[in-house]
C-alpha cells in the first residue's frame, strides 16, 4: 500500500475534507443518523476533539485536534467511514478495482488534510467550514444548514446567529453539529 507522505505532528489541529464516491449522492445527510453512530463509536476507542464540522450531502469538512502524543488521524477517518459504509446496505455500484479489493464504493478512497498553524489559520477554517454550506447553495443563511458546528458557536456566543447571513461578509467572533 501507498505510503503518503502526510504530516504527522502529534497532537495538532488539523482541517480535513472527506468526500463521497458520487458527488451527487445525498448519502451523508439522508443518514445522518448512521454517521453520527459511526463518529460516537469512533470517539470512544479514540478520543479527539472535533473543533468545527460540517456535514453536506456528499462531503464533510472539520476541524480536529488530537490529544497530546496522537498523530493518528487517519485510523479515526478510517474507522468513520468503515463504520459508516458496513452501516449501509449495498446499493453502490463498484468498480473491479474495489471488488477485488473487497471494498465498498461509498466513500472516495483519501482525504484532504492540512495542518493548522495558527489562530488566524484556525479562526479561516472554521468560517469556511460554517460558510460551505451557503457557498454550495443549500441555504441562504449559514444558520438555516442543520448539520453544523455553527450552532454550537451561536449557543457559545462566539458567533452571532446572523453571521453571514446575507451576503458574504465572513467577519469571525472567535474558534453542534
Amino acid at each position: 500500500m501507498t505510503d503518503y507522505r502526510r504530516d504527522r505532528t502529534p497532537g495538532a489541529t488539523w482541517f480535513f475534507t472527506l468526500n463521497l464516491a458520487d458527488r451527487d449522492s445525498h448519502l451523508l445527510t439522508e443518514r445522518i443518523d448512521l454517521l453520527r453512530t459511526s463518529f460516537r463509536y469512533c470517539m470512544t476507542r479514540h478520543p479527539w476533539s472535533i473543533d468545527a464540522i460540517a456535514i453536506l450531502p456528499d462531503h464533510l469538512h472539520a476541524l480536529c485536534t488530537l490529544p497530546p502524543g496522537d498523530a493518528n488521524y487517519a485510523l479515526r477517518w478510517r474507522q468513520i467511514k468503515s463504520g459508516f459504509s458496513r452501516a449501509m446496505p449495498p446499493c453502490e455500484t463498484l468498480s473491479a478495482s474495489r471488488r477485488s479489493k473487497g471494498e465498498r464504493g461509498i466513500w472516495q478512497r483519501r482525504f484532504w488534510e492540512h495542518r493548522i498553524r495558527d489562530e488566524e489559520d484556525f479562526a479561516r477554517h472554521v468560517d469556511y467550514i460554517h460558510y460551505n454550506p451557503r457557498k454550495h447553495g443549500h441555504v441562504e443563511r449559514v444558520a438555516d444548514w442543520p448539520w453544523s458546528s455553527f450552532h454550537r458557536y451561536v449557543k457559545s456566543g462566539i458567533l452571532p446567529r446572523d453571521w453571514a447571513g446575507s451576503g458574504n461578509d465572513l467577519s469571525h467572533g472567535a474558534g453542534e453539529w
